[in-house]
């Protein structure tokens, strides 16, 4: 077996080029419809499965994304990747337009991801070590330096190479393999890594094993997430902004200790509210939110979220609102009543709606 005292070749991340000051990953106007074939006697529809989604990622900073299911956070992830072709909309990768300053082939370096199903992820007929040990020895790295890294980075996910490296995914446990697969993604030492719902399928106990190694593996190797969850406890604790999503688009965005603390869109404060608590005086007697999300084959007009919202009035189904700052901290939410000036009827007076502004 390698010795892996002995210094590790790794592949080099890709430069830094912009600084601190410019964004990791900035996404603009994404967007990805998928076409459903209609019947004999009906036409063709299309289900909006990502509409006009614009965030960005700060180098350094954990960005989580929250909603029900079928709002498009695993879609959006996977559009990220280049896993499926977007329909609208451009990736800077720090300050490089992908698909022109950038390839495919490098972004792939720089973005890695790590997928809910652990044991999907895996090749069943390869080693743990040959898994992890793929990556590298397809971007150039010999064999045994490959395997050297792939025994160190399982030492950093916490299962000893002498046991594990040799085993199969069905011979460990769900725990045991989505280390292995975040060990894998951190092989290609890559800037950005995608969480798509990593660690949902994992019992309690194991769960918070992984989170704080994902926040320790952060603190080493300098990394940046991209996190995706339906738990919103754990989407506090290792998230700095948020980004709620409803029925493919962004309906609030901002630092996560803001959101939780003052939800500014209805959408968000029904999620926040649904919440389970082990308090026993604070039980959730009626239902926060009513009804099922729209189908996305033929969404509402005007904000998608109006025939759920007790606050609707006209001007919500006439026109959906876009994203506005309601402070100086980032704070961003698309809802009519944080809109200054928007003509409903809880919307704050036009110039005080920023701290700092006249009253």
């Amino acid at each position: 077996m390698t010795d892996i005292a002995q210094p590790i070749d790794r592949l080099e991340p890709i430069e830094d080029l912009g600084g601190a000051a410019q964004p990791l990953l900035q996404v603009t106007d994404l967007t990805k419809h998928f076409p459903v074939r209609g019947g004999l006697f009906s036409k063709s529809k299309t289900v909006r499965a990502v509409d006009n989604v614009t965030f960005s990622i700060a180098k350094g900073e954990t960005v989580g994304i929250v909603g029900e299911s079928g709002c498009g956070k695993s879609t959006t992830a996977r559009l990220l990747m280049h896993l499926m072709p977007r329909d609208a909309g451009e990736f800077v990768y720090d300050g490089m337009l992908v698909g022109r300053a950038l390839s495919l082939r490098e972004l792939r370096r720089a973005i890695q991801m790590v997928f809910q199903d652990s044991y999907a992820s895996l090749n069943p007929r390869l080693t743990i070590e040959e898994s992890i040990a793929f990556g590298p020895k397809v971007h150039g790295m010999d064999d045994a330096a490959a395997r050297a890294l792939a025994q160190e980075l399982l030492g950093k996910v916490g299962l000893r190479p002498e046991i594990f490296a040799n085993r199969y995914p069905h011979e460990i446990s769900g725990g045991q393999r989505q280390r292995v697969n975040i060990a894998r993604a951190l092989a290609l030492s890559p800037r950005l890594v995608i969480l798509d719902e990593a660690v949902s399928a994992l019992d309690k106990s194991v769960e918070a094993q992984v989170l704080n190694l994902l926040v320790d593996l952060k603190r080493e190797f300098g990394l940046t997430y991209l996190f995706i969850s339906h738990d919103l406890n754990v989407v506090r604790y290792i998230s700095d902004r948020v980004l709620v999503m409803y029925l493919g688009e962004v309906v609030e965005l901002g630092p996560v200790d803001e959101v939780w603390d003052a939800p500014a869109h209805p959408y968000t404060r029904a999620l926040l509210a649904a919440m389970p608590s082990s308090d026993p005086d604070r039980r959730t007697e009626t239902p926060p939110i009513t009804g099922d999300p729209p189908n996305p084959i033929d969404p509402p007009s005007g904000c998608r979220f109006h025939t759920r919202c007790p606050f609707m009035e006209p001007l919500c189904s006439e026109a959906g609102p876009k994203l506005a700052d309601i402070d100086e901290m980032g704070h961003q939410v698309a809802c009519y009543m944080s809109i200054p000036g928007s003509g409903h009827s809880r919307a704050p007076a036009a110039a005080s709606h920023l701290a700092g502004a006249p009253d």
